[in-house]
């Protein structure tokens, strides 16, 4: 089934997230003396817009600092976007209240890159995963125990160890208790935020397919954001680039690795490892990736752009469809 043909779990549109960076001690000194006052805006996310059908997995890749796990938390409802409309199945959520607000925020789960520093180290991993369960009335006290040892089971772990804590643990199995503390609510959204990076990668390869197991199993949808652009090409059905708190390219996975169109996309696949007999050059992505704090004008990655022309240093290109399921924001679709 395509994403058009899927009914919309999360649909942003022109979602903003700016951050105020409070002034250093030379800057409000300078301010005391006459000079320039006031915060930095961090414009973490600007203007992104998105839709995703229930039962996809979409991946959200690009370099660090791109603004992915601001994006992530957004859609979770861990943080309030600055401008724009976040829809939950066709509902905007800021309006939602009472019953559906409640139901809304449990069906959006996130699960953190590190589960340790995301699990309390004073709760053993029955409290962990069968707290939020209990406190929202999902199953009552004389169950939660034979709830937690279920979804222990689910996610490949021993429900014995269940009176155990995070450090006691290793951390694939860290990373599995994280998983189960999200499936306790019942979500049917999970947004996976770098959810394997820490991983060796054995255990990586463990964590994709339960994923997987689990797509099947509970029916879930999942936002899978990474910078390892060969981890989501095994795990997701379409992919959206991003660079600097914009969407660059979205695309179906194949077309997207087989084909890219935007030059920053281009640049990315080029450094994927692969194991290959033809001999290839490595040729990095020029440049560092610029401060959210001043942004270049027109086109995000002008400057690190082989191809830039005048037109992208002063005109921000518009994401718009270059094929069937497929957009991109770059002006060289216009020649």
């Amino acid at each position: 089934m395509t994403a058009a043909a899927r009914a919309p779990i999360i649909e942003a549109r022109g979602l903003t997230k700016r951050f105020l960076k409070a002034p250093d001690l030379a800057e409000r000194a300078s301010a005391w003396l006459g000079g320039k006052a006031g915060g930095e805006v961090v414009r973490a996310v600007d203007g992104v817009s998105l839709t995703i059908g229930k039962g996809e997995v979409v991946g959200l890749a690009g370099e660090s600092g791109c603004g992915k796990s601001t994006l992530g938390r957004m859609i979770a409802g861990l943080l309030e976007p600055s401008e724009g409309v976040l829809l939950y199945k066709g509902q905007d959520r800021a309006t939602l209240t009472g019953s559906q607000a409640k139901a809304a925020r449990l069906a959006v789960q996130m699960i953190f890159q590190d589960p340790y520093s995301s699990l309390n180290p004073r709760l053993r991993v029955e409290a962990a995963v069968g707290e939020a369960p209990l406190v929202h009335g999902l199953v009552s006290r004389a169950d939660v125990a034979r709830y937690v040892a279920d979804i222990l089971k689910r996610v490949g772990l021993d429900p014995e160890l269940r009176r155990r804590f995070p450090h006691q643990f290793s951390g694939g199995q860290r990373s599995r208790i994280g998983i189960a503390r999200a499936l306790a609510v019942k979500p049917e959204f999970l947004v996976c935020d770098e959810a394997i990076a820490a991983l060796d990668v054995s255990i990586q390869a463990q964590i994709i397919n339960l994923f997987l197991d689990l797509r099947e199993a509970y029916d879930l949808t999942y936002l899978f954001i990474s910078h390892d652009l060969g981890v989501v090409q095994h795990i997701c059905d379409r992919i959206l680039i991003m660079y600097l708190g914009r969407i660059v390219e979205a695309a179906p996975t194949r077309a997207l690795f087989e084909s890219p169109n935007h030059p920053y996309t281009r640049a990315l696949l080029a450094e994927v490892p692969r194991i290959s007999l033809t001999k290839r050059t490595f040729h990095p992505i020029k440049g560092e990736i610029p401060s959210p704090l001043d942004p270049p004008p027109g086109c995000h990655f002008h400057p690190r752009c082989q191809h830039a022309m005048p037109r992208c240093r002063t005109e921000a290109p518009a994401l718009r469809t270059i094929a069937p399921g497929r957009t991109s924001a770059c002006h060289l679709n216009d020649a």
